[in-house]
Formats: structure tokens, C-alpha cells, sequence
């Protein structure tokens, strides 16, 4: 009764044709939706879609996840590398007991022997065994005759009296590093022990070091009188490059626990150890 006393005819019209049109466009909308079977097929167009990128996200994680494996010196191969490589805890044992004896692996075949290795494990692995140069050296003069001699081999420059001149001929050597590299060279009184101090050079790439070595070598090495690792104090292996006071008690800590060392190489179960500087800091160790 209000609608039809406070509202004029005129209005009244107005709002019923405002609801007849409103009635009208749920009618139309609702006629033209997708039915569900087209619904159905979009979702399962979208489904493969992200399905596909899921699945190839899962195979680029898992390539990246795997591990890789680089050139390395079987001599120095850890629990840890070991099992990595595939290599069961008996032949990483035969390993660790050929090497505590003093003694070296200088072949694959050699390692086969004393490891056991499977054959198939070999053949994957063997790729990437580095040895020395002068193992390589020598290996290459047992195979060629017995008179024959290398004519473009140029004897290297000893880099414990190389000038700065002379390392800046290098690719990837310039002033700056050839500065540094003697800077560091003279911090030790004597030099360079072994090529490998180069790593502790700052700023010198693997690529770039390997540029060096081709050209020099280390023929006078600095002599220093290597420590007992099973004997040293704390204040003589902080005398030692890359060792701090804490590495130093974490080590005499585990060589009482294990009631001393087999081989220089257990260094690498220590906490906090740095594993990449072993090379360098086997120069300065013993194991008598």
C-alpha cells in the first residue's frame, strides 16, 4: 500500500522496469556461461601445462642436487669423497692403511689393486684422478724410449726468483698480481715451499694459477722442519697457515681422543677444519 501512496504511477514504472531489466541480465549471463564440460577442458589444458613445468623444475633440481665430481689426487680421498664416489668403507679402509704406511698411489691401476675396486667403478671414476706433475712426468718417460728427449719442453722458471717481469708475461697476469704474487713469495723468509701456496694469493683464479705453472715452478723451495702431528702443542700449530688457536685445540682435542693421528690426512674429521687448504698445510706436518 506505501509503494503504490508515496510513489507516483511514473515512478512506479520506473521501478519495475529497473527490476524487469536486472531479471533480464541474470537471465542472459546465466544462458551464456561455459557449460561444465567446456569448464572441464580448460582446466585440464591448464592441468598438462603446469603439470610439464612442474615436472621439468624436478629434473633441473635433481641434476643440480647430484653430485659433481672434479679432478682430484686419489692419495687424498676422505671417508666423506669415498663414499661419495661410490667406493664401499672396506676399500676406503684398504686405502687409508696403504697410505698410513707411508706410500703412494700412482696410478689406476695401482689404486685398483690396493682399493679393489670393481672395474665399472673404475672406468667412472678414473676420468677424474689428478696425479702430480711429476708422477705425470715420469709416467710419460717410463712409456716413451729410453733416449729420446721432449725438444719443446722449456725449463721452467724457478718462482722463488722470478721477477716481476717475468710473471707478468703470463695471460692473466699483469703488474698488479705480479706485485702481489712476489709481496706474498717474500713474506716467507725463503719463499714458496710448493706451487700450491699460490691458492693462498689472493685474487689468483684455478685457470690463471694453471697459466703460471706451465711456465714455473718451484726449484729451490723453502726448508722448514715439519712438525710431529702427533706431538705439536697448540702454539706450534697456530704457527701453521690457515690454523687459529680454536682449530689448534679441536686438533690436539681429537688426536687424544683417537690416541694419535694415522695419517695427515684425518685432519679433515676435525671441526671447523678447512679441507680445501689440507694441500698447504700438509707442507708444514709429519706423521712419525
Amino acid at each position: 500500500m506505501k509503494f503504490h501512496t508515496y510513489f507516483s504511477r511514473q515512478q512506479r514504472l520506473a521501478v519495475v522496469l529497473l527490476i524487469l531489466i536486472i531479471i533480464s541480465l541474470e537471465l542472459f549471463l546465466v544462458s551464456n556461461k561455459s557449460s561444465p564440460s567446456d569448464l572441464h577442458k580448460v582446466d585440464s589444458q591448464i592441468y598438462v601445462k603446469f603439470q610439464n613445468e612442474v615436472d621439468s623444475l624436478i629434473v633441473q633440481k635433481r641434476n643440480q642436487s647430484s653430485p659433481k665430481i672434479y679432478p682430484f689426487n686419489p692419495n687424498y680421498i676422505t671417508d666423506h669423497k669415498g663414499y661419495t664416489l661410490g667406493m664401499s668403507t672396506t676399500e676406503i679402509n684398504r686405502l687409508h692403511q696403504y697410505r698410513a704406511q707411508n706410500k703412494w698411489v700412482n696410478s689406476k691401476k695401482e689404486f685398483q689393486r690396493i682399493t679393489n675396486v670393481s672395474d665399472s667403478l673404475l672406468k667412472t671414476i678414473a676420468p677424474y684422478f689428478k696425479f702430480p706433475e711429476w708422477v705425470t712426468k715420469t709416467t710419460q718417460k717410463t712409456t716413451s724410449n729410453s733416449f729420446s728427449t721432449d725438444k719443446s719442453f722449456d725449463p721452467k722458471i724457478d718462482l722463488n726468483k722470478a721477477t716481476a717481469a717475468q710473471l707478468q708475461k703470463v695471460y692473466g697476469i699483469g703488474a698488479f698480481y705480479s706485485e702481489r704474487i712476489i709481496k706474498f713469495r717474500d713474506s716467507f723468509e725463503g719463499g714458496f715451499i710448493s706451487e700450491i701456496q699460490l691458492q693462498d694469493v689472493r685474487g689468483l683464479t684455478p685457470e690463471v694459477i694453471e697459466n703460471i705453472l706451465k711456465k714455473f715452478t718451484v726449484k729451490t723451495p723453502r726448508h722448514i722442519k715439519k712438525l710431529n702431528l702427533n706431538v705439536a702443542t697448540v702454539d706450534q700449530l697456530v704457527q701453521i697457515q690457515h690454523i687459529d688457536y680454536e682449530l689448534a685445540y679441536e686438533i690436539v682435542e681429537l688426536r687424544m681422543l683417537k690416541e694419535g693421528y694415522r695419517a695427515i690426512e684425518e685432519l679433515t674429521k676435525v671441526k671447523g677444519f678447512p679441507i680445501e687448504k689440507l694441500e698447504i698445510i700438509k707442507l708444514y706436518l709429519s706423521i712419525n
